[in-house]
């Protein structure tokens, strides 16, 4: 049986044999892939870009060309790709045999001039070279990517660097969590942190991770929400309150539920449900507008408006709907039953909702929440 890691073990010492370091440290770095961009821009295109002076740039080797004594490679650091130029004469000897052991995945670290190819592309024409880091595994295949949802999933470091666009979702959240605290801050709200195990699990229905604290021999629970602590400040005096926190349901798993999750809490004193129906579509509507620079969005395969006002609908007003009754109906279990029926005709009967409460839940479950695409506060 062929031994990968003995393979990939061996490929070092053959580096380290041709006085190759596989791991060096000390690099500096003078520019991103973004930054050398914004160089090239402020020269007319015809411009010698060498004028510019010397960069230092280091990335990911995501495709490689070698043409005898010299060769292209693209690079990506936490911007974008930029393009290498490597030419023997100008690298010398032994950088140019770390250039021809490289693959796919390694680290490279250049130093040299600007220049653009007969294409127009700009490039960084290497003065120096040097492995920053061997890759032992390789990358995913270049033309199918890695489509995987598991895949990437489980291996988000390999689908951070194959993947532009989950990238591009790190960078979104991080603005959103910044936009939430600094709305929140003009607001005059105290962004708090509470605890996360709790003597008792509270502030939602859901089922807890269990933990054992050793030094006092108890359980503790994770908590499902930091409502009540979040409360307790109130009560203390503080009368506007946030935090960003992360909660724990030992339920399942889902395209939309995970057992581990961040989630905005805030409350404010002297404040109606419809003060913070106010906020909520303050908030939501310019965090819409920072992160993606228009009111509506593409998600799935859907245009999502958040325009303001958003609708306000009353629960029992979308039930009626849903079941097709009249409004005087929505209390009266055998009418409302009946129309279930005619709704929902797949049910066996000994699954059927027993109470007019379960009758209204379960048809927003079924009918009315999937119908709901644009932002909508259910009152009621």
């Amino acid at each position: 049986m062929y031994d990968f890691d003995a393979e990939r073990l061996a490929r070092l010492d053959s580096l380290r044999a041709e006085g190759i370091p596989p791991y060096p440290t000390n690099f500096v770095v003078s520019h991103t892939s973004k930054a050398l961009q914004d160089v090239v821009a402020g020269y007319p295109a015809d411009a010698d870009l060498s004028v510019a002076g010397e960069f230092s740039f280091a990335g990911r080797v995501m495709f490689k060309n070698e043409m005898g004594k010299a060769g292209f490679g693209r690079l990506l650091d936490r911007d974008d790709r930029f393009q290498i130029y490597v030419k023997k004469d100008e690298v010398g000897e032994e950088a140019f045999k770390a250039w021809k052991r490289v693959d796919l995945g390694d680290w490279l670290w250049v130093k040299g001039t600007l220049m653009r190819t007969k294409t127009g592309e700009p490039t960084l024409k290497a003065s120096e070279l040097r492995l920053a880091t061997k890759c032992m595994s390789s990358l995913p295949d270049k033309f199918h990517g890695m489509n995987d949802p598991e895949l990437r999933q489980r291996q988000r470091y390999l689908d951070l660097f194959v993947n532009s666009d989950t990238r591009d979702t790190f960078k979104k959240r991080a603005r959103i969590v910044s936009y939430i605290r600094e709305y929140f801050w003009k607001k005059e709200y105290i962004e708090v942190e509470t605890p996360m195990m709790h003597v008792i699990p509270g502030g939602a229905t859901a089922r807890p991770f269990v933990t054992h604290h050793n030094a006092l021999d108890m359980d503790l629970y994770l908590r499902v929400a930091p409502e009540l602590y979040l409360k307790r400040l109130v009560v203390g005096g503080m009368e506007r309150v946030f935090e960003i926190n992360r909660n724990f349901r030992n339920e399942g798993i889902d395209s939309t539920h995970n057992p581990e999750f961040t989630m905005l809490e805030f409350y404010q004193a002297w404040a109606t449900w419809e003060d913070l129906i106010t906020m909520t579509e303050e908030l939501l509507h310019g965090l819409v507008i920072e992160v993606c620079g228009q009111e509506e969005i593409d998600y799935l395969d859907k245009k999502i408006s958040f325009a303001r006002p958003f609708a306000r609908r009353a629960y029992g007003e979308l039930v009626a709907e849903a079941l097709s009754v009249e409004p005087d109906a929505l209390r009266d279990y055998d009418r409302l039953l009946a129309a279930y029926k005619l709704r929902f005709p797949h049910h066996k009967e000994e699954k059927l909702p027993k109470t007019v409460a379960q009758i209204w839940e379960s048809t927003f479950d079924q009918a009315v929440e999937k119908s709901l695409i644009n932002p909508t506060f259910v009152y009621g």
